[in-house]
């Protein structure tokens, strides 16, 4: 067994991959870092949609994304966005959405959820719900809430 093996591999999702999924992604790298257990993950985010992904390239995290990151000492610099494969089902131990519609989108993109590993990142918490979208609401702190407060519980639970 390698090093990969090993870890828990976890990939975030929401629609595009330049807000959401990838805040969660660098929060829980951040947190799990501070907590000890950095090495104990492999994490990833990507996409529902193909939106972001022009011709196989993706899209840089949306800047107010980065900007709130930025405000919590969080870099993202180099990520681009990508869209989720069925072939992701066998890599990856979790899949964690943001809202309800990723869900769907998750389950139907993976051919299902066989293993139960399909999530929403909220239902770590005690208050459950979906993560505010800060791309209708430019709400980018409460983003920023909603996803540490379920990054944080999560790591707990993990």
């Amino acid at each position: 067994m390698n090093g990969f093996d090993a870890m828990t591999r976890i990939m975030f999702v929401c629609h595009g991959n330049i807000c959401r999924s990838p805040m969660a992604e660098f929060i829980f790298k951040d947190l799990a870092e501070k907590a000890g257990r950095g090495a104990e993950f492999y994490v990833a985010s990507s996409a529902t949609s193909s939106e972001t992904v022009w011709q196989g390239r993706g899209s840089r995290v949306y800047a107010p994304a980065r900007a709130e990151l930025a405000k919590h000492g969080i870099s993202c610099e180099g990520k681009l966005s990508a869209r989720l494969a069925l072939s992701d089902y066998g890599k990856y131990d979790l899949f964690v959405g943001m809202d309800s519609a990723n869900i769907r989108n998750m389950k139907a993109m993976l051919g299902g959820d066989p293993e139960g590993k399909v999530h929403k990142l909220m239902d770590y918490t005690a208050r459950g719900g979906d993560v505010a979208d800060p791309w209708y609401t430019d709400r980018f702190d409460i983003a920023w809430r909603d996803i540490y407060e379920g990054c944080a519980a999560m790591l707990e639970k993990i």
